[in-house]
């Protein structure tokens, strides 16, 4: 069959919906619980905020939308999931269409990240990982209009302005591609001087910042509580001098480890490595500022502060690696023999999600496996025996009340943890274990 633009667009279609099915329908079968993040964030998302103590407020909002439409359904978040994955293998797609001038590498650009366990093993929880994606992959498409385009376009720098804040309100660390993408354009026009200054510019950056304004506020308000929880998770504090090498090192043998499906992959598709670098490549270099200064910078700050990088911090950061290993490797790419790259493919494509279920299914001992709708049904019918008045407060962690919050009929607000002046304040109240429900 010949290959046309048709048949590669129906590919694509036919792609991301089966990854939709898939990973929408197996955890949805498989799990008994919504994963922890995914109810961490809707316990935030029923009294919402511009911040929280964990994380700032994008994940919670956008999980409060979907519950307010379709309420406590568990497949619906197994589904947002996916939506937030497929928006981002879009964007890429059409950043990868541009790069290449060809539809069929654009697609073969797509495909090789399937196989990277960020896009597939860990979508089923919605987080704030999960929900920098389409972000992430939207803000290096329109940050590509603005480098390759002749005429610097409004519209393309307020995208770019909103959709990185839009990145910034799921995780901070989204920073480190704003940051990549503002020194290659310092490079470019201050120190090549291959670019002009344009003040269109300057509108990403008050664009950004005026959609952050509300959040900046909390955050001054609340003592910066989020960045100092994301400081205490890498460790700083306690940080030695061997941390300055044993966390950078380790953290580059994950990324390695991380990387075999889709390096095997890759093989598959280019069996001879020859390569040609010219940095006055246009294209070559935005590739490796969205793709390998980040990293470079992720790993110098382990290597300047000793802090340990986990490892799901770094979901966003692969999305373009397909892109970046095409365009290398184009030249040694026969388009006209990748039956080995396609099985290859197919192979990872369905052993992640049989994997996963036979986790699921083989082990009773996860959060997944957490009887949430029946404590709540069990916690309704004591309260209901001692008073009249709906619950609408419930008070605890994040994981226990938050699953009360989710699972109750009532969708009572989550406010907190258990404080002797916070069940003063209620009308009537029942506390079982470390969790409390009442009405105000």
């Amino acid at each position: 069959m010949t290959i046309n633009n048709k048949n590669i667009d129906n590919v694509f279609y036919i792609f991301v919906t089966a990854h939709l099915i898939f990973w929408t329908l197996i955890p949805s079968l498989t799990n008994h619980n919504l994963p922890l993040d995914t109810i961490e964030a809707l316990a935030w998302g029923s009294n919402l905020d511009w911040g929280f103590n964990k994380h700032p407020p994008m994940s919670a909002f956008v999980l409060e939308i979907f519950f307010q439409i379709f309420g406590s359904q568990d497949w619906i978040y197994y589904l947002l999931s996916q939506i937030f994955v497929i928006i981002s293998f879009y964007y890429v797609l059409k950043f990868s269409n541009e790069i290449f001038n060809n539809k069929l590498l654009g697609l073969i650009s797509v495909l090789l990240i399937e196989a990277i366990y960020f896009y597939n093993f860990t979508t089923p929880e919605f987080n704030v990982n999960v929900c920098q994606l389409p972000f992430w992959s939207i803000t290096v498409y329109y940050s590509w209009k603005i480098y390759n385009s002749k005429e610097i376009k409004f519209l393309d720098c307020f995208l770019v302005g909103l959709f990185a804040a839009f990145g910034f309100l799921s995780k901070y660390l989204f920073l480190y591609l704003l940051v990549s993408i503002d020194l290659l354009f310092i490079y470019l026009i201050f120190l090549t001087k291959e670019r002009k200054f344009d003040f269109k510019y300057l509108i990403t950056l008050e664009v950004f910042f005026v959609v952050l304004v509300p959040h900046l506020i909390w955050l001054n308000n609340n003592e910066f509580i989020t960045i100092t929880y994301g400081l205490a998770r890498t460790g700083l504090e306690q940080s030695s001098f061997i941390d300055h090498i044993k966390f950078p090192i380790i953290f580059l043998l994950k990324q390695v480890g991380i990387l075999i499906p889709f390096l095997i992959l890759s093989w598959l598709l280019v069996k001879k490595i020859k390569l040609n670098l010219k940095l006055e490549d246009k294209k070559l270099l935005f590739l490796l500022a969205i793709n390998i200064l980040p990293i470079v910078l992720m790993f110098l700050t382990s290597l300047v502060t000793g802090s340990k990088i986990r490892t799901m911090w770094m979901t966003p950061f692969y999305l373009f690696f397909g892109t970046l290993t095409v365009y290398l490797f184009q030249a040694q790419i026969n388009l006209k023999k990748l039956k080995p790259f396609m099985v290859g493919f197919i192979f990872f494509f369905f052993l992640s999600p049989v994997l996963y279920a036979y986790v699921s299914i083989s082990k009773d001992d996860k959060r997944t496996d957490y009887p949430g709708k029946e404590i709540a049904v069990k916690t309704q019918y004591a309260w209901d025996q001692q008073f009249n008045s709906k619950i609408n407060v419930v008070l605890g962690d994040e994981w226990s009340a938050g699953n009360l919050s989710y699972h109750l009929k009532s969708r009572p607000v989550w406010d907190g943890f258990v404080e002797r002046e916070k069940l003063d304040q209620l009308k009537d109240y029942m506390c079982l274990d470390n969790v409390c429900v009442g009405s105000r």
